[in-house]
């Protein structure tokens, strides 16, 4: 039975992308190169620190006393098949990077309507890795702290803000109402509490996998990072910025989770 502190806890990345869309009340025109950048490399450092502090190292130490292969093949087998199901996934969703330099309305509106739908799906990972690290500390693994888990959920929420503002913003550019735009980014993140709460609701059968599963999520962030987000920080002019937000983020994140771990 999940109490408050948990509902809490699956909400706040949710949150974080409300927040994060809501810059379209705030902010005019369509958002700059540079700001885009350094929000994203924000983002990609706070996913990637998330994913070897809150789930990779977590799943190594549950398997370390196992010795031989048993100590690293559910984290090694697990960060695969993320990566993997995350490939698939662009198969079917492909993965969109917002040049818009030399497009017409139109092609830009597809596109940042396609990258919305792409965030979409792709956030049902992070919700499932807050409900796997929230299973696993309901059922008192030791390796699993209610404050470490809210450290995840609170750098997946981080993570969002700049998610749902890359999202919301160019829909606004194109001439979306605001209150529409906010709403169509509200809706790209509602797929992660869904994803923790039918993880939670399930976790007498996860979590005895709990080890490949957190590497799973891992792997399923890293790859977003690597296909989505560090190109789209790296390319063009102002890369430099993206880099020195990578760090922020990665930075961040890793305080979080020793400080509240």
């Amino acid at each position: 039975m999940m109490n408050s502190s948990v509902i809490q806890g699956i909400l706040i990345p949710f949150f974080g992308t409300v927040l994060g869309s809501a810059c379209v009340f705030f902010m005019k025109g369509q958002m700059s190169d540079r700001l885009n950048r350094a929000l994203t490399g924000f983002a990609s450092g706070i996913m990637v620190s998330a994913s070897f502090f809150s789930l990779l190292k977590p799943s190594l130490e549950q398997t370390a006393a196992a010795g031989g292969l048993a100590a690293f093949m559910p984290a090694v087998s697990g960060f695969l098949v993320g990566m993997l199901f995350l490939l698939l996934l662009d198969n079917i969703i492909p993965h969109i990077h917002l040049d818009n330099t030399q497009e017409g309305p139109q092609s830009r509106l597809k596109k940042t309507t396609m990258m919305m739908l792409a965030v979409t799906l792709h956030n049902l990972p992070e919700g499932m890795a807050v409900g796997i690290v929230y299973a696993g500390w309901m059922y008192g693994n030791e390796q699993i702290s209610m404050a470490g888990a809210l450290s995840l959920a609170l750098g997946i929420a981080l993570q969002n803000f700049p998610e749902g503002a890359i999202i919301s913003m160019p829909l606004r550019a194109e001439g979306m109402p605001k209150m529409k735009t906010f709403l169509c980014g509200v809706l790209s993140g509602i797929v992660e509490p869904i994803g923790a709460i039918l993880v939670i609701l399930a976790a007498g059968v996860f979590v005895p996998m709990l080890p490949f599963l957190l590497a799973f999520a891992a792997g399923a962030m890293f790859y977003v990072v690597v296909e989505e987000l560090i190109p789209d920080m790296s390319s063009g002019e102002h890369s430099n910025i993206g880099t020195i937000c990578f760090a922020v983020g990665f930075a961040l994140m890793m305080a979080l989770d020793v400080g509240l771990g």
